[in-house]
């Protein structure tokens, strides 16, 4: 493939290198160089040094001069040092960039955005080449802001031509690969400068009061609980209904396993294979099936339209133990409770009955392997911890802008081409390189599932009780699926057959609007008006359904998502001839992507499959026009008022599902310190507690606990509120109606590895089970009159408050003393907290969130210590946590 480079760049490479000094550190061979070889480019993308440092986020520092004060920039600075003189000027550095840039503030180099977050860097006339040992330094203005070590994105990339013009095989700049730490299995970015200034590189702006959780800051947050094993005796995830512990009962043991009886299994019309996930967790802790065991008695419960199917109960006894239910997921909802009521050291369980039922039937998770693909072990994974904790949900984001993730029957090209980012700026092989990707198609972020892979998690999700919900963005976050669909259609004009080329195609060639989308495309957006578009729709959902058919679990919900699209129809001839035929009667342009969701909507629907979709785009459409079972996942900020979207479209009589992002986000950072991992537009404090302290049955009442982004606090006015005419633009929900179950989300864009991924979500799983499951005595009650809720309000009572502390104590402490262990047993990558330290007088006080997992402390470069009780200590200090199985460690933090 041939490469242009422009006229100064060909100048200032012949310059170089005719008018070079003879006298020189490097080697006389490296300074004759006269074009590049690819031993050359191997050479040099091996040696030079890269490293990323944020400079500020100050609006009086960063941004041009004259900006307002509300305008947001930040500055960085890229060094590139070599060490050796390479004076070559023709070539060209890509590299991903989250956040736009602004202005190139260095003579040396421009960047050009091509596409995305892809950028490429080449020289100016005013390069004078890379020289032994020192740094040429790209600094630039970039909107927003940068507040994450993470936002540093990897694998740089360089490209050059040879000496016959023929592009070579790009080679990754070595230095800016990710590499993993050994103790922590996380990934960390050499290249990355650490953050050291806290006003100039975290403030998000002059309001930002949001403290770095820096030791001392964990040791107060931490300070709410205290180490108490006790309170782990009888205590089990998800919290029970109902719970009655026989007083002075002796403790059961298990050693000796359970005795399930096939009769029995027969008795009650129940599968082995339908409660057996249960029973390998079970097992994987240490109690197998055995004729030795205690028995597992199994009874049905009446069918009762008032109660929940999921509903089971469990009885202890010395002589067995008993679980009744009505259906396959009662049974195993109480298998999963003996397993978290169990004692992972002794293998015993005290007497008890336990009567529980869910709180909410949709209890989800969302996971995005279209941005960065994910493994299919790492979702089976998944699917047997969602069980564990009686999840019920696997909503699976395959299809957005980044990739295309599952093998469509006769549209090849969605994976060939759809499934793989690479460098080919033709993309005909490929789409290009986003976050970090690099150039290369061969890597793990790269990916799709197969049909039989699709089959396999389908029927391992049935197994436990999972609905999986498939999900392609659509209309926009489209990009894969249209590159894919342009490759189809050239291949088809290669071949003449016109017909076949037009059947799919996404886009409109003769579009000339301008837009831009979230993440800076510009040609991410089906085309709306033309039928093409909907026979692509029909064509995928037709054969997703035909996945599910054969792996026995019809395909019951679609997830369209419709979210964030820019709107690329304005200048589209097709669009102006379809407005202008008034077919659909669809008569203006700003309709027709509401015009896209109702269609796809219905298209679903008659099919028997409900629609889903995300809450924004879903508030565009007339309900009148959406079937009466759609389903809206509301994912709108609270303190953004993000409740008034909540409560419309629980009243639209739509299955509500909450997905804030502020506690429902699992990419957003577990603590607020620039090191953790993850996007952080919604919030960069989200931790186990913040997931625990959710209200989901009164949204607004969060504001009375509750800080926004930038630590303030908010309101939120949940009365009925009129617009200048007397219209109610907003309001509570109608007396009766409810929401019908909350998701947590892990979105991808910068998670790379499934160990990362399952770092961002466990703990935070276990949490979000929780609150979907059990309905807490603490939650404020909701007022469908409506009512005003912020921090000096008192809907949420210090008695409530005093409950909340409670129940979170004794969680704590369960996930510390007795569940992180079992996910340890399971082989789960769960993030080990980071430790709360003070050292007053020389001595050193620590704690953690969870108490139970063993805290370790340094002196210097001394070895390290457990940490017991408060000790002498001499500066510096180091302290860590240390994994329930003391094996993985959590990342060090340094006590100041």
């Amino acid at each position: 493939m041939k490469t242009t480079w422009t006229f100064s760049a060909i100048i200032m490479s012949f310059y170089l290198v005719a008018c070079t000094p003879s006298q020189s550190s490097a080697p006389m061979s490296e300074m004759a160089l006269q074009s590049w070889s690819q031993d050359d480019l191997a050479k040099f993308a091996d040696d030079v040094s890269v490293t990323y440092r944020l400079v500020s986020n100050l609006t009086d520092e960063a941004c041009a001069d004259g900006a307002k004060a509300t305008e947001r920039c930040f500055i960085a600075e890229i060094d590139f040092t070599s060490s050796y003189d390479m004076l070559l000027a023709d070539w060209a550095i890509y590299f991903s960039q989250m956040r736009p840039v602004q202005a190139v503030l260095s003579d040396e180099f421009t960047i050009e955005q091509i596409k995305g977050d892809l950028h490429r860097i080449t020289p100016t006339a005013a390069f004078t080449g890379f020289h032994a040992g020192q740094a040429n330094t790209l600094r630039f203005r970039g909107e927003l802001w940068q507040l994450s070590e993470t936002d540093a994105m990897p694998n740089y990339y360089i490209v050059a031509n040879d000496a016959q013009g023929v592009e070579l095989t790009p080679q990754v700049i070595n230095s800016t690969r990710v590499q993993q730490d050994p103790e922590t299995n996380m990934e960390v970015r050499p290249y990355a400068q650490a953050f050291t200034d806290a006003k100039r590189q975290y403030q998000r702006s002059p309001t930002d009061k949001l403290v770095w959780a820096k030791p001392e800051i964990l040791f107060t947050q931490n300070n709410t609980v205290s180490a108490d094993a006790s309170l782990t005796v009888d205590s089990l995830l998800p919290t029970p209904k109902s719970q009655v512990i026989v007083a002075n009962g002796k403790a059961i043991s298990l050693h000796q396993g359970i005795n399930i009886s096939r009769q029995n299994l027969v008795d009650v019309q129940l599968e082995l294979h339908d409660i057996q996930a249960a029973l390998a967790r079970l097992e994987r802790i240490g109690v197998r099936q055995s004729s030795a065991g205690v028995p597992l008695v199994f009874e049905r419960l009446s069918q009762d339209n008032n109660q929940s199917t999921d509903r089971y109960e469990l009885i202890i006894n010395q002589q067995n133990m008993i679980i009744k239910a009505a259906n396959a997921s009662g049974f195993s909802y109480g298998i999963s409770s003996l397993s978290s009521l169990l004692n992972i050291d002794s293998l015993t369980v005290n007497p008890m009955q336990i009567k529980d039922s869910p709180r909410y039937v949709y209890r989800g998770m969302h996971v995005d392997v279209s941005r960065n693909f994910h493994s299919k072990q790492f979702i089976l994974d998944l699917l047997d911890q969602m069980a564990a904790y009686k999840l019920n949900k696997l909503h699976l984001h395959m299809g957005d802008d980044e990739g295309w993730r599952l093998e469509i029957d006769g549209l090849p090209e969605l994976t060939d081409v759809g499934s793989k980012r690479c460098h080919d700026l033709s993309e005909t092989r490929c789409i290009l390189p986003q976050l970090g990707s690099g150039p290369f198609s061969d890597t793990k972020v790269n990916g799709f599932y197969s049909k039989e892979d699709y089959i396999d998690i389908i029927k391992y999700a049935n197994a436990r009780q999972i609905q999986v919900i498939p999900s392609m963005d659509m209309p926009g976050h489209s990009r894969a699926a249209i590159k894919s669909m342009e490759v189809r259609y050239r291949n088809m004009m290669a071949k003449a057959d016109k017909q076949a080329a037009n059947e799919f195609i996404l886009a409109d060639s003769n579009d000339t609007t301008q837009y831009s989308s979230v993440q800076y495309y510009n040609d991410n957006t089906l085309n709306v008006c033309m039928e093409s578009t909907y026979r692509f729709i029909d064509k995928v959902i037709t054969e997703i359904a035909k996945l599910h058919e054969q792996a026995g679990q019809p395909l019951e919900t679609y997830h369209i998502g419709a979210d964030e699209t820019a709107g690329a129809w304005l200048e589209s001839p097709i669009c102006q001839a379809f407005i202008a035929s008034n077919q659909y009667g669809v008569t203006d342009i700003n309709y027709v992507g509401a015009y896209f969701i109702e269609r796809v909507a219905n298209m679903l629907a008659d099919k028997g499959i409900q629609p889903a979709g995300w809450s924004d785009g879903m508030s565009h459409t007339n309900p009148a026009r959406m079937p009466a079972h759609s389903q809206s996942n509301i994912w709108d900020l609270v303190s953004h008022k993000g409740y008034q979207r909540a409560h419309q479209q629980a009243n639209n009589g739509w299955t509500t599902v909450l997905s804030n992002p502020e506690v429902l986000y699992f990419d957003f950072p577990y603590e607020a310190d620039p090191k953790e991992h993850g996007y952080y537009w919604g919030t960069r404090a989200l931790n186990s507690h913040h997931v625990f302290s959710f209200m989901p049955g009164n949204l607004p009442a969060n504001a009375e606990q509750w800080f926004d982004i930038e630590g303030q606090p908010f309101e939120a006015d949940d009365r009925p509120q009129l617009d200048d005419t007397g219209k109610q633009t907003s309001g509570p929900m109608k007396a009766g109606e409810t929401v019908d179950g909350i998701q947590g989300q892990i979105w991808s864009e910068t998670l790379r590895s499934d160990q990362t991924v399952e770092y961002m979500i466990y703990p935070r799983l276990l949490m979000l089970a929780e609150r979907a499951w059990y309905k807490p005595e603490w939650e404020v009650p909701y007022q469908y009159a409506g009512a005003v809720y912020n921090q000096t309000t008192d809907h949420f009572t210090t008695t409530m408050r005093q409950q909340q502390a409670r129940q979170w104590q004794k969680i704590a402490n369960h996930l510390g003393n007795k569940e992180l262990a079992k996910l340890d047993n399971a082989g789960i990558n769960y993030r080990v907290p980071t430790v709360g330290a003070v050292i007053n007088d020389g001595i050193l006080s620590a704690n953690i969130a969870f108490p139970g997992l063993q805290i370790e402390y340094r002196e210097g470069d001394k070895p390290w210590q457990v940490y017991t009780s408060a000790v002498a200590v001499k500066r510096p200090v180091d302290v860590r946590a240390v994994a329930a199985n003391g094996k993985r460690k959590g990342r060090t933090l340094r006590v100041d």
